[in-house]
């Protein structure tokens, strides 16, 4: 009978070890949404999807201050919304993606693996360089930042891959490609 107590109070206290907090099952819901959003939603209607997943994610972001997933995941949702935008929308909605990023960072650069260190480097490289931010040796250092971080990360090879891509650096692309 002690055994099988003893055995009850260890599966249960192993159970509640692995069970997520509401900050991981916010974050886990949110990527998930964002996946659907932007590989399973008819293209004429992801802008509207991505803008109502962006206020879910800020709300998430503003019941967890100071914590660095919910920022990120609110960087992410928001610089892809901006692909989808206007120009004339886009730009300011990629700026709001880099800032919440830049949050992010400043809490903590190692979160999610460096996912906002990748997200900035790409960000830097895919917006424009005239009137707007965009900053290929910036990018080049976050995306190297991250790969610090995660080197056997899928995202951070792609992004550095497709950075090196667009550079010229071909040769150098393909071995991130490789490992990505």
């Amino acid at each position: 009978m002690k055994k099988t107590l003893a055995l009850c109070a260890l599966a249960f206290s192993l159970n509640s070890a692995f069970a997520a907090t509401p900050l991981e099952s916010s974050i886990a819901q949110l990527q998930h949404e964002w996946a659907a959003a932007n590989y399973k939603t008819p293209e004429n209607s992801r802008e509207d999807a991505l803008e109502k997943l962006a206020r879910e994610a800020h709300q998430v972001s503003a019941a967890n201050p100071g914590r660095a997933e919910p920022l990120i995941w609110e960087g992410i949702i928001t610089s892809t919304l901006a692909k989808y935008q206007s120009l004339f929308s886009a730009g300011g909605t990629a700026k709001s993606a880099r800032d919440l990023l830049l949050a992010a960072e400043k809490i903590d650069a190692n979160a999610l693996d460096g996912s906002a260190l990748t997200s900035l480097g790409s960000l830097y490289y895919k917006v424009p360089r005239f009137g707007s931010f965009g900053d290929h040796k910036k990018a080049r250092e976050y995306l190297e930042r991250s790969l610090k971080i995660n080197p056997a990360g899928i995202d951070q090879n792609y992004f550095y891959a497709d950075f090196l891509y667009e550079e010229g650096e071909y040769a150098k692309a393909l071995e991130y490609f490789k490992k990505a």
